[in-house]
């Protein structure tokens, strides 16, 4: 799943190592994945149903946590504007939804570019030649066309990806910030200060953390303080000064809580997690869908995730209602 941040996500890293052991635990979660079952469409447990069903049955998956819910109603209800009969089936793991995707027992997922990229590429492949031989980068539309050739013989259908991006990131308090005139990672480097980085553990191997930050930027890394990616701990460390880092995503609804700011990659180091959703292209392969779900992909950016996830985390708002809202006011849907 998506890493953890305050919007109410599992504990997750991403980048060419993640995929480590993902295949392992494919069949460890088989009994014990979280969500309702999928053993047919429609069950019971589906939540999110809308539209008139004069145009058939779509079952869109969420990965459960507040992003995933918000983007599977944004995609259910436009889909239910258009005519379609639609329902949600919450699957909290990736190795569970996929291939329910393939199957066809859900329809629709929205997913983030690089990191289904890696999953299936360590799928196809194995972990170890996936890892050795990453095929996700920054560059959006190469990692876009390398999902693709992975996603297509397995009978799913990738979309176009938007605007919209949930990726690594990493952020300071404001005053530490605006004390060392930091705006980018690369002021960081070029500052000379020696940070000690709120992540999860694996921060000290992971490429696109620790060595990448030494690598790409320079960055003088004193330390990993095994909080987590994103979690509030990890936050509150950076803001008493414990830290000066934390390893969050483009979309931490709760950066304003703490008082930190993110710093620009901008040279590129985290993967393109641009939002697309991915079909199954038998049951919802058609021009029509496709053109629907466009709609929202090329309004979506990402300070609108940060908005609709604080809307749900912050202010305790449905996702279901979440969605309408922004949808009736982009003019995606009639109000």
């Amino acid at each position: 799943m998506r890493g953890a941040s305050g919007t109410g996500r599992t504990s997750r890293v991403r980048g060419a190592g993640a995929v480590l052991g993902v295949l392992a635990l494919a069949g460890g979660l088989a009994g014990c994945g979280g969500g309702d079952s999928l053993e047919s469409k429609g069950g019971s447990g589906g939540t999110g149903g809308s539209g008139s069903g004069g145009k058939g049955t779509l079952v869109i998956g969420s990965g459960g946590f507040t992003e995933a819910n918000v983007l599977a109603e944004l995609y259910a209800q436009v889909l239910g504007d258009a005519g379609y009969r639609t329902s949600i089936k919450t699957v909290e793991n990736r190795e569970l939804y996929e291939p329910s995707l393939e199957k066809g027992e859900i329809d629709v997922v929205p997913e983030y570019a690089a990191t289904l990229a890696e999953f299936l590429n360590a799928k196809v492949n194995g972990a170890q030649a996936a890892t050795a031989k990453p095929v996700a980068s920054s560059e959006v539309k190469a990692t876009v066309t390398a999902l693709e050739k992975l996603a297509g013989p397995r009978g799913l259908k990738v979309l176009p990806a938007g605007p919209a991006v949930d990726q690594n990131a990493f952020a300071v308090t404001r005053e530490f910030a605006e004390k060392n005139k930091l705006k980018t990672l690369s002021d960081l480097g070029a500052a000379k200060l020696k940070v000690k980085i709120a992540a999860g553990d694996e921060c000290a191997v992971r490429p696109f953390c620790a060595p990448g930050l030494k690598k790409t930027y320079g960055i003088d890394v004193a330390g990993i303080d095994p909080k987590g990616v994103g979690t509030t701990q990890a936050k509150q460390a950076v803001k008493d000064g414990t830290d000066q880092l934390v390893l969050t995503t483009t979309t931490d609804a709760t950066l304003d809580n703490f008082g930190l700011v993110l710093l620009e990659d901008d040279k590129k180091l985290q993967n393109a997690d641009n939002v697309l959703p991915v079909v199954n292209a038998k049951e919802a392969g058609s021009a029509e869908i496709a053109t629907v779900l466009n709609k929202i992909t090329k309004a979506l950016t990402t300070q609108d995730l940060v908005d609709l996830n604080r809307k749900v985390d912050a202010e305790r708002a449905k996702p279901a209602d979440v969605a309408k809202e922004y949808l009736e006011s982009k003019g995606l849907i009639k109000k």
